[in-house]
């Protein structure tokens, strides 16, 4: 099976490390790719929709993997299905569940999902006298894509009323803030659940947690996220019925009753509150750099799970994961996540120890290849250190070990991945 993964992180990165493993795999392409994608396969410099379906055609591509949102939202899926190409992920009308905030806050309301109380608006008098009703923290949002920066968590009725008024007026995020969502601020802990679909079935993988933070102890700014582990602890039988029952199933049902059934990964974004799922958001596509984390705990082919997920037939297929653990830190760019870094070459020490050698690799994302050969970060998140263990503490423990392995000017990175299970 010859496979396209569209995308240039380190989730496409590690998704092509996953179908690398799969015998069944033959030809990996990546569009793009980065600098170091093309030690798993072959990078094409194509982005546009048409030319890409003809380099499908042309090389025997048997299925595309679509990584980022952007694509998903502009109509790629709908594109290649009509040029009759196999491509995994959901429509763009399904797409609108990350798209638009607003499109599924209204949603989870309509299907009754659990969700925070809220208000979407394009006026400012219905912002401000939605927040007067609440308790701060109080949670802004834009209603478009805006890499996963969009969100403001104000720390008083202020504050919410200034964010309301920079993204109504475009000078936050553009017209993707021209219309808002404010809701009340969840107090729980945070896990990221991944549901792979075909439209009626679904997968549910081990799940996951985030640290969106900069800085150690959750402190500074948000990021894309500095780091993350699977599967969490904080989560029982209890909380995935409850997921299952309360959440997944009935927005699948209801994105089907709607004229749009879901395929692809459903990325629930999940705030427990005394042992209770609320949904913070839906993504349809996987968390970076949760992705990287998930990828090593599949034990079946990954070729099969995309493959199946992509033309509804997940009904025949049994899915394992290894009972294992993994720990993900992500080595970031100096000036990240404020501004671009001067490109830097990227040393990586001889790894000497065969247990890091079995139980530990990189993901590489912000990364190109200088002329010279060399691997240099020319992103803001620029890699993720990767340790694979039976318990979550040794998975931690590889991870850091290779973080030390790893050396680039001005390279930052969190030191207390995984602190919530530990």
């Amino acid at each position: 099976m010859n496979i396209l993964i569209i995308g240039a992180g380190g989730r496409e990165y590690s998704i092509g490390m996953a179908l690398k493993r799969d015998e069944s795999v033959g030809q990996l392409y990546f569009a793009p790719g980065n600098g170091a994608t093309d030690e798993l396969g072959e990078n094409i410099a194509m982005s546009d929709f048409d030319t890409l379906a003809d380099f499908c055609e042309t090389n025997g591509v048997d299925l595309t993997i679509v990584g980022p949102e952007a694509p998903l939202v502009e109509g790629i899926v709908d594109y290649f299905e009509a040029r009759g190409l196999t491509i995994f992920g959901p429509s763009a009308a399904a797409a609108q569940l990350e798209g638009s905030k607003i499109f599924m806050k209204n949603f989870l309301a309509r299907h009754n999902v659990p969700t925070a109380k809220y208000v979407e608006t394009d006026s400012l008098e219905v912002a401000y006298q939605f927040i007067n009703t609440l308790e701060a923290p109080i949670v802004v949002k834009a209603d478009g894509l805006c890499g996963g920066k969009g969100v403001i968590i104000a720390q008083s009725r202020d504050e919410a009323k200034k964010a309301s008024g920079e993204m109504l007026s475009g000078n936050s995020f553009g017209d993707a803030g021209t219309s808002i969502v404010v809701e009340e601020f969840l107090d729980g802990y945070e896990l990221s659940v991944f549901a792979i679909c075909d439209g009626e079935d679904y997968v549910v993988l081990p799940a996951a947690q985030d640290h969106k933070k900069l800085l150690n102890d959750d402190l500074g700014p948000n990021t894309g996220g500095m780091g993350a582990y699977a599967p969490t602890p904080l989560v029982n039988d209890e909380i995935y019925r409850k997921l299952d029952e309360r959440v997944i199933v009935p927005t699948l049902e209801g994105m089907k009753s709607e004229g749009m059934p879901f395929k692809g990964v459903l990325f629930i974004g999940v705030m427990v509150v005394n042992d209770e799922p609320i949904i913070l958001e839906y993504n349809v596509r996987f968390g970076d750099p949760e992705c990287e984390e998930l990828m090593p705990l599949l034990k079946s082919p990954a070729s099969e799970l995309f493959y199946k997920a992509a033309t509804g037939d997940l009904k025949n297929i049994n899915i394992e994961f290894y009972d294992k653990y993994v720990v993900g830190v992500v080595m970031a760019s100096k000036d990240y996540p404020y501004k671009s870094s001067t490109p830097t070459e990227i040393i990586i020490d001889d790894i000497v120890h065969e247990e890091l050698n079995e139980h530990a690799h990189i993901s590489f994302a912000g990364v190109s290849r200088g002329e010279d050969g060399k691997l240099y970060a020319t992103g803001g998140r620029v890699l993720v250190c990767v340790g694979v263990g039976d318990s979550i503490a040794e998975a931690q423990e590889r991870a850091y070990l290779l973080v030390g392995q790893v050396h680039f000017i001005g390279k930052q990175c969190r030191t207390d991945i995984a602190y919530q299970a530990l």
